[in-house]
């Protein structure tokens, strides 16, 4: 059971989101709840991500998912963040490691960004904002392409695996998904 302040607070972000994509313009799609660093390092596991390929992570928080990628795979990662004071944190943390070159954050939507480029997508957001997602990566994902999504499902897909886990001290999902061949 969610506390009832987060739960709260989802509650109003999945009407946001539904509100903004009646509008077409969704901005604010999920709030910033990091994934533990044992859940970053399995969902890259899982993605079975090779050293340069090109890892995006939407909604990238802190960092911790693209400097994980890049130390321990040798990605190349992309974040996308539309909080200016989490791409400020992430920028200073990926110099702090010496990661320039491997690492970068967009400022920006991430339903505005092209990542036809990647080898693998990561997410932890709510469903409803999974849904609003789904169509831009069905149109911009290359075939084979995995996505990673934790805790939540990407409705009306069928994950190639489920890892469910007890990382911390509550239970936590990842679903792996491969993007099909363009029809």
């Amino acid at each position: 059971m969610l506390p009832v302040n987060r739960l709260g607070s989802m509650l109003v972000l999945g009407t946001l989101a539904l509100s903004a994509q009646s509008q077409k313009t969704p901005t604010y799609l999920a709030p910033f709840v990091t994934s533990p660093i044992a859940v970053v390092e399995r969902m890259l596991e899982l993605a079975n991500l090779k050293p340069g390929e090109v890892l995006y992570d939407l909604g990238s928080g802190d960092g911790r998912v693209l400097i994980t990628a890049a130390q321990k795979y040798q990605a190349k990662a992309v974040g996308v963040e539309l909080s200016e004071r989490l791409v400020k944190l992430s920028q200073e943390r990926i110099k702090q490691e010496g990661l320039d070159g491997k690492c970068s954050v967009i400022h920006g939507n991430m339903l505005d960004v092209d990542f036809s480029q990647a080898d693998v997508v990561t997410v932890y957001l709510m469903r409803d904002s999974n849904d609003i997602l789904r169509p831009k990566l069905e149109a911009s994902l290359k075939p084979g392409a995995r996505v990673v999504s934790h805790d939540f499902e990407i409705r009306g897909w069928k994950p190639v695996f489920v890892d469910k886990s007890d990382a911390t001290k509550r239970a936590h999902a990842i679903y792996v998904y491969e993007a099909p061949k363009k029809k």
